[in-house]
């Protein structure tokens, strides 16, 4: 399928702006955490139409417990299986060119935070050959493995999160550190021997937020070969009545003038089902600063050749464009996956 927009093209092989075809990697969704949802996972083929050709799917965040996760997973395969004509869930990263020769979306899966796993490292293992290619440390606050990003008080990587690093590096699972703390997030930087990633994490110089990560630790990310992911929550980005897309162009922008096209990639964080993330937020009071209240605002899939265009208006051409869209995404699995 192609669609037609003003000078930009879009379909599953990536967004089109006139010699090039741009495939897109979106390193984080979030669809409905919940089995049996045939309302929302349909809704994957607007991140289709748009350009998208690789996505990862949330299963689970903080409060979920192991068994909601499988079960998220279990259905999310199932639905997923049954429309093999359209979506491949990809084991390799061969897979990925192959699904795309085939316009078939690439689909992998994320966790956020070590409570996926309980205190069974074990489970790495499992949630891997499942499709589960990256997880994050600590989700916000404060867990068996480190420390989050709004704890008032960091103490860095605990023993279980480097045995969770150990075993993560040797089933393939990418390690992200967004939602961590800085000093639990330097201790995985040092700890990890492979690239680590800040899957969805926004520049603190540019909006002060405690889930936004500064100039440094982009920096230490890029030293250490991994990719930080610009991510298109309002509140993340912006103030209020901002252009949430202009500055999801800045925010690219200034990473890579800090670390170069290599180290920055897209992952929009986009939830498909806007009731259950006001939902969630509600429930989840505890988990953030006292009197949060986040903008509701997301950048959308439709708004990727919006982003394209802000990108190629500040100078960028097809090379580093490709980078920042799909190829570092690919270059951290080729490098981490197993």
């Amino acid at each position: 399928m192609v669609i037609n927009t003003g000078n930009v093209k879009r379909s599953v092989q990536g967004v089109n702006m006139g010699s090039t075809m741009l495939p897109v990697w979106d390193n984080h969704a979030c669809m409905p955490l919940r089995a049996n949802d045939g309302v929302f996972l349909p809704q994957l083929e607007r991140a289709r139409d748009n350009g998208v050709s690789v996505i990862s799917l949330n299963i689970g965040a903080m409060e979920q417990t192991p068994e909601e996760h499988r079960a998220v997973l279990r259905w999310f395969r199932q639905w997923l299986g049954e429309r093999g004509d359209a979506y491949r869930i990809v084991s390799t990263p061969d897979d990925i060119a192959i699904a795309r020769a085939e316009g078939r979306m690439s689909v992998m899966f994320d966790i956020e935070g070590a409570r996926g796993i309980g205190d069974r490292l074990e489970s790495i293992a499992d949630y891997y050959a499942l499709g589960v290619r990256w997880m994050l440390i600590a989700y916000n606050r404060e867990n068996l493995a480190g420390y989050g990003c709004y704890d008032e008080e960091d103490l860095g990587l605990k023993p279980f999160g480097r045995d969770m690093i150990r075993e993560m590096n040797a089933a393939g699972m990418t390690v992200c550190c967004s939602h961590t703390g800085e000093r639990t997030a330097r201790d995985v930087l040092d700890a990890s021997s492979r690239p680590v990633i800040f899957s969805h994490s926004n520049c603190g110089a540019l909006h002060a937020h405690k889930r936004n990560i500064s100039d440094a630790m982009i920096r230490a990310c890029a030293a250490q070969g991994g990719v930080v992911g610009i991510n298109g929550i309002g509140d993340f980005l912006c103030g209020a009545g901002k252009d949430i897309v202009e500055a999801f162009v800045a925010h690219v922008d200034h990473a890579v003038q800090l670390v170069g096209p290599d180290h920055v990639g897209l992952s929009l964080d986009y939830c498909y089902d806007m009731q259950e993330l006001l939902d969630y937020l509600e429930t989840m009071k505890h988990s953030f600063p006292e009197g949060f209240s986040p903008e509701i605002r997301m950048v959308a899939p439709e708004d990727l050749p919006a982003i394209v265009s802000g990108l190629r208006r500040r100078g960028y051409d097809d090379g580093s464009l490709a980078k920042i869209l799909h190829d570092n995404w690919l270059r951290i699995a080729r490098q981490n996956w197993r």
